[in-house]
């Protein structure tokens, strides 16, 4: 297998403020998966790293609207992400927090860095401030008319329509989400970034041998790159991490500044609990480990442009007798929005298919083929229940499920194990060798994070095992010539066996069903496990994955005739055509 590469996969940090939907799914989290199965599958190095963002300001928003602290707002949906992810079968490394003394800590830490290297001055700023509630106004606390595109529900940092980041000032109308107020502005004293004087070296990375970037991702991270202005990195609030500056201890970090820095924490605390401290640096700072950004076209300048401008900044910090700089992501494969009747999924106007609410109705891998299947990764795409309902029935099981059952269930019945073939004709050795060759043309498709081809491509070779299943016809063979039945049966399995891991990705439940089926006794992939972990004042819970399983085995392997078969069950369920209209009136409800 040669040198197992270092893989870094950081994904998207989602607020707590409310369960995981489809368009989160779609955006960061399942095209994560995808490609760390795949790359565990080959045989890399994988360290997978997310969490909950709990101090953005949707979770304290929420919290006012409820009553209650901020802290039960971000612990309640942290848990539901935990669990949510897990039964999606989301298999992180580490899946944490942002309100953990790691990340307080090692946020505090890239804080300094930038100050005591000159990249981090103070400025007086107009704000936003509420006379009816008595303080300023994070961003995300007003909301009023986009300036450029019109949109009159435009949040204080950014418009939801077109994309563009904003300063709140810059709102037409504006108005207090709390209270419906107009805000007036007053002058208070931050930390800001100095942008423009790290904007060369930032540019000079997106310069830099980035074209198998997607393009709408590098180019407009260049463009933006070139009006880059300082940005407040602090703020008037009270939830959050404090500024380690004496004289402003009632101000803290803004959070669009340290959930980034969340992927360095979050790795340094996987280190940590796996017993080893320093292993999260052959991610970040071996010259040949490579480190790729999971997330919504929503936030890519603050993963292609802000998040490469901090670790430029920060320098050596963390790791000075390697002589090496933080590592800055090789891949950005930021996904458009996926829409539900051509408006985006949002959390806070409640227009949402929500993950927990679906899986209690739909198998796991039904919601990850479907949603893999429509993934907006070059445009915009939409969520549409009829064609769900077609393609779990017309391709998940007639084309896959299908074909795995009959050939298990007859094989089953008239051998009871791994048929012993006679001599191989030439359709039997080009079906294999077509089979198997997919491990290059697939496994190209996911290392180049096309994952919709990649499926597709996998499929197009389930549909030739059908085929050759048509032309040859066991089930009329068996009939005359019993060694010939075998011998079809034996190489359809083969092909079976070889296109359950190229599938394994992006079906990993069906996919383990399949490996018991066909009589293996260890398991493809482990499972994600909540666990509770931390010192008595910082214990916090987690969702981990045992990394060190599955490697090597995106190859051909051999089926041994033989083998005793255990009865197979169906892989997938049909789904009744009236699932589309119930849904449809579900989700008017």
């Amino acid at each position: 297998m040669g040198d197992r590469t270092k893989i870094l996969v950081a994904v998207a940090w989602p607020y707590a403020n409310g369960d995981l939907h489809v368009g989160h799914l779609a955006g960061a989290y399942l095209p994560a998966d995808i490609f760390a199965r795949y790359h565990r599958l080959v045989g890399n190095d994988v360290l997978m790293v997310s969490g909950s963002d709990s101090h953005g300001t949707p979770v304290t928003l929420r919290a006012e609207q409820e009553g209650v602290t901020a802290t039960e707002i971000f612990e309640r949906y942290h848990r539901r992400f935990l669990e949510t992810q897990r039964d999606i079968g989301i298999s992180y490394s580490l899946f944490t927090h942002t309100d953990t003394a790691n990340h307080h800590r090692v946020s505090q830490g890239m804080f300094t860095a930038l100050l005591d290297h000159g990249y981090l001055y103070t400025e007086s700023q107009r704000q936003f401030y509420s006379e009816t509630l008595g303080r300023f106004l994070p961003d995300r606390y007003v909301e009023g008319t986009c300036p450029h595109c019109g949109y009159t529900e435009a949040r204080g940092d950014q418009c939801d329509n077109c994309g563009r980041i904003l300063d709140a000032l810059e709102l037409s109308n504006p108005h207090t989400k709390i209270d419906g107020s107009i805000p007036v502005i007053r002058e208070t004293e931050h930390f800001i970034l100095d942008l423009p004087k790290l904007a060369d070296a930032v540019l000079a990375y997106l310069n830099d041998d980035k074209e198998f970037w997607r393009p709408t991702v590098l180019n407009f991270s260049r463009n933006y790159v070139k009006a880059l202005k300082g940005r407040a990195i602090t703020r008037d609030i009270e939830w959050g991490i404090p500024v380690p500056v004496p004289g402003y201890e009632g101000k803290r970090l803004y959070v669009w500044f340290e959930a980034v820095i969340g992927y360095l924490s979050a790795s340094i605390e996987e280190a940590a609990l796996r017993g080893t401290p320093d292993a999260w640096k052959d991610w970040w700072y071996a010259p040949d480990a490579k480190s790729y950004y999971f997330i919504g076209k929503d936030n890519t300048v603050f993963h292609t442009v802000i998040w490469p401008a901090e670790l430029i900044g920060v320098g050596r910090i963390y790791c000075d007798e390697i002589g090496a700089n933080l590592a800055l992501p090789t891949d950005v494969p930021a996904n458009e929005f996926m829409n539900l009747g051509g408006a985006q999924f949002s959390k806070s106007r409640g227009h949402v298919i929500s993950l927990p609410d679906l899986l209690t109705r739909f198998d796991a891998d039904a919601v990850r083929y479907y949603v893999t299947v429509v993934m907006p990764e070059t445009s915009d795409s939409d969520f549409l229940w009829d064609d769900f309902v077609q393609r779990n029935n017309g391709e998940l099981v007639a084309v896959w499920g299908n074909l795995v059952h009959r050939v298990l269930s007859f094989t089953n019945k008239h051998f009871g194990e791994v048929p012993r073939p006679g001599a191989l004709s030439t359709v039997d050795l080009e079906l294999l060798e077509k089979v198997g060759a997919g491990f290059d043309t697939v496994g190209a498709q996911l290392a180049g994070c096309r994952f919709r081809s990649a499926l597709s491509d996998a499929f197009a070779l389930a549909r030739e095992v059908n085929r050759y299943l048509e032309v040859k016809s066991p089930w009329s063979q068996m009939k005359v010539d019993r060694e010939a039945a075998a011998t079809t049966l034996y190489v359809a399995l083969q092909a079976i066996d070889m296109l359950k891991v190229m599938l394994a990705p992006f079906l990993p439940f069906s996919s383990e069903k399949l490996q018991i089926a066909l009589g293996y006794s260890a398991p493809l992939f482990g499972e994600p496990v909540i666990e509770l972990v931390g010192t008595p004042g910082d214990e916090h819970e987690v969702l981990r994955y045992d990394a060190n399983r599955a490697t090597g085995l995106w190859r051909r392997q051999e089926l041994p005739a033989g083998r005793t078969l255990p009865r197979p069950e169906p892989l997938f369920a049909k789904l009744d055509d009236a699932v589309a209209t119930e849904e449809l009136a579900r989700l008017g409800s």
